[in-house]
């Protein structure tokens, strides 16, 4: 699995001309070589030969190789980051500001496990850094727990509003809105669980996974339907239902965008070889006439019989999540270059583009209402956006690592976010919108003492 944070950063990073900068680290020390229970201590950053099996013609263990944007990255399974330098010992693999403390670095022991350095207090740690979590910021209403890998997509039941998600240690689970696991997890074999739909009266739920196959599941039964569907040659990314459920779209990493007849499990129609490379979002819109698609490359419109309407070439920066305005007048997408961007759906004109966030976007929901937008980022925050201002509510609602998938409760009371720290959070939207006020009362308080104004 390809963790877009990283690809995001690395990739904006050369945007920008940035290159692989020295460590800042004091001159080399001596480096005990006989374990790996604590990580090498700080200054000791410098290039040595790899003790892992294969030495430095081989990858670490628990590593992975892979191509994107036609270069080769590289996949630390255990901490889900990756990096397009070769892991060795001495090499740094984050670019400058690319993690969530500025003040760190992140390198590999020469037995080959990821650890990271802090020059503010001259220490290194097994554990990613995480943000300082702001006095008096806002907590979850609950946390839930029982995933044992990255979690990678949500979804919420209608009626219930139970939430679904779905992981990479290959489970997908229902849970209710306290946190009480609903049956028992469901397990088909295909390895992780990347992406899941849920039909719109509830019954069935579309799972896509790394094995490149789409499964059906019966929710009440908790069992698969049918073999699984074959076509993908890679990992499925997103699924999305037509709305008047007579087909699924899905999106690969294999470039191809995939319409599957749901009762059949057979394709409707040809693959669309799209120009993304890898697909990450595909949406129908509310009226069902035409579906979007976005990945590495620009944003596409098609036609529901797959013609390719329009084509936002202007934009290139890469599409990991995508929605619809409920009119079908506008697309709100999310990007490795840390924006959310409003477009018009007719012509592919960009509207308003939300600076906030300092990683890749990864995941968006509208507000029932559509008065506010909800995005997750590798940041490890979420964050709340006010679409008639343009500008972030409040406080952003901090995970402890990356944030991968977050979903709107069909009431529009709570936000479900997770992703790599395994755990679901719920968020009153409410709390944090009364938050918000808070604080713009306190912002509005003029120099005299008499007069204060109220915003509601």
């Amino acid at each position: 699995m390809l963790s877009e944070a990283s690809a995001s950063s690395t990739s904006a990073g050369r945007r920008n001309g940035q290159q692989q900068a020295p460590s800042k680290s004091p001159a080399p020390v001596a480096l005990p070589r006989t374990s790996d229970k604590k990580p090498p201590p700080y200054g000791a950053q410098h290039r040595q030969d790899a003790l892992w099996k294969g030495g430095n013609d081989a990858l670490p263990p628990l590593w992975h190789q892979r191509e994107m944007l036609d270069r080769t990255y590289y996949l630390d399974d255990t901490l889900i980051i990756t990096s397009w330098n070769q892991p060795l010992p001495g090499v740094r693999l984050d670019y400058p500001g690319t993690l969530v403390d500025p003040q760190c670095e992140w390198h590999i022991s020469p037995f080959g496990r990821s650890y990271f350095v802090n020059h503010k207090t001259r220490t290194t740690s097994w554990n990613k850094p995480k943000p300082e979590r702001p006095a008096g910021s806002l907590t979850p209403e609950c946390i839930i727990e029982g995933h044992s890998e990255c979690i990678w997509s949500l979804a919420y039941m209608k009626a219930s509003c139970n939430v679904i998600s779905a992981s990479g240690d290959g489970s997908i689970r229902q849970w209710k809105r306290d946190g009480e696991p609903v049956g028992k997890s469901w397990n088909g074999g295909g390895g992780g669980v990347q992406s899941i739909a849920v039909h719109l009266d509830d019954t069935t739920v579309v799972s896509g996974s790394v094995d490149g196959r789409l499964r059906m599941w019966n929710i009440k039964e908790g069992s698969m339907i049918s073999d699984p569907w074959e076509g993908h040659d890679e990992p499925v990314r997103c699924l999305d239902w037509s709305p008047d459920a007579l087909e699924i779209a899905s999106g690969s990493q294999d470039g191809t965008i995939r319409r599957w007849n749901p009762d059949t499990g057979r394709q409707i129609a040809p693959p669309i070889k799209t120009r993304h490379e890898w697909v990450f979002a595909v949406k129908y819109s509310p009226q069902g006439d035409k579906f979007i698609s976005g990945g590495v490359g620009p944003i596409c419109i098609w036609s529901r019989d797959g013609k390719l309407l329009i084509e936002i070439k202007e934009y290139d920066a890469g599409v990991t999540s995508l929605c619809w305005s409920k009119d079908g007048a506008h697309i709100f997408s999310g990007s490795f270059d840390y924006t959310i961007r409003k477009w018009r759906a007719i012509d592919g004109k960009e509207l308003v583009v939300l600076w906030g966030h300092t990683q890749t976007v990864t995941s968006l929901c509208l507000t029932p209402n559509e008065r506010y937008i909800v995005s997750a980022s590798y940041d490890y925050s979420v964050r709340v956006w006010d679409l008639k201002t343009n500008q972030a509510v409040g406080d952003p609602l901090l995970h402890d690592d990356q944030v991968s998938a977050v979903a709107m409760s069909p009431d529009g009371k709570c936000i479900a976010s997770a992703g790599v720290d395994k755990k679901i959070y719920i968020w009153s939207l409410e709390a944090a919108l009364e938050r918000h006020q808070v604080g713009v009362l306190f912002a509005l308080v003029f120099p005299y003492p008499f007069l204060i104004v109220l915003v509601v």
